[in-house]
């Protein structure tokens, strides 16, 4: 791997100082590389992405990445994350050691929707909007009716994304290896609402359903957490296993559950 590209979260890399740093030494090992804005076109002749910022700009370059089929891997400029396996004080050495072929790409499953082509790393969100009011949200599998959730709305996600909404809601940890697509209710009105995991070879459809006709009940849905449509009472929307995946370099043997063992110490 020689030719890169790096994305930088300039508000995390003021003036680009790490970023500079970075496509200088690539230069230097005799490497290439393009340094882009956060949306600005990954180019083609990008073996390798870095990504310079936390674990949320690395969230949203992944669908794009991911269309590209380019695996990336996240610098940490901010607090620890899940996702990002570099810190500044070790990038230099993660660059020589990628242009040596000293490393491994680990893919990550992601979300798609019908009627809306995105994808989602980490999860697709149905949430209330407007007033502070409970929504009816229906949830069928294969199109089998599974239960009718009365809260302020449901998660969907995947491995990798059950470290975060979902998790706060409740939801459980799974190796962001596995493949499974996770359902979680948002403060459901119903003591005995649990998150539900069904296989990736699944289809989950959430319907809006009216509960009080007189009053504008809305919900927006939001793919990793960017805006994407609104649904209204008697709308759809079907979620499945993406094709595309999100490649992750990995250069450590740090695993999954050693970071895991370091956030809940607090560190």
């Amino acid at each position: 791997m020689k030719n890169f590209c790096i994305i930088t979260n300039s508000y995390k890399d003021q003036d680009y100082r790490l970023t500079n740093q970075m496509k200088s030494f690539i230069g230097l090992k005799g490497g290439s590389c393009q340094v882009i804005r956060e949306g600005e076109e990954i180019p083609e002749s990008a073996e390798g992405i870095f990504v310079l910022g936390g674990d949320g700009t690395l969230i949203r370059t992944a669908a794009v990445a991911s269309r590209k089929d380019i695996p990336l891997i996240g610098v940490n400029l901010g607090h620890l994350g899940y996702l990002c396996e570099l810190e500044e004080h070790n990038v230099c050495l993660a660059i020589e050691e990628m242009m040596k072929g000293n490393y491994i790409v680990e893919e990550r499953m992601m979300l798609s929707s019908d009627p809306i082509l995105r994808t989602a790393l980490n999860d697709i969100v149905i949430c209330r909007k407007g007033a502070l009011q409970l929504v009816e949200l229906t949830v069928s599998v294969n199109g089998e009716f599974l239960n009718t959730f009365r809260a302020d709305g449901i998660i969907v996600a995947t491995p990798t994304g059950s470290t975060g909404y979902s998790m706060s809601a409740g939801g459980p940890i799974i190796d962001p290896k596995a493949c499974m697509i996770l359902i979680t209710p948002i403060n459901a009105h119903d003591l005995n609402a649990k998150s539900i995991v069904i296989s990736a070879e699944d289809e989950v459809t959430i319907e809006l359903k009216g509960r009080q006709p007189h009053k504008d009940e809305r919900v927006d849905v939001n793919f990793d957490g960017e805006y994407a449509l609104e649904l209204k009472p008697g709308d759809s929307i079907d979620i499945c296993a993406s094709k595309q995946k999100t490649k992750i370099i990995k250069l450590s043997k740090i695993s999954f559950f050693e970071i895991l063992r370091r956030k809940m110490q607090g560190y």
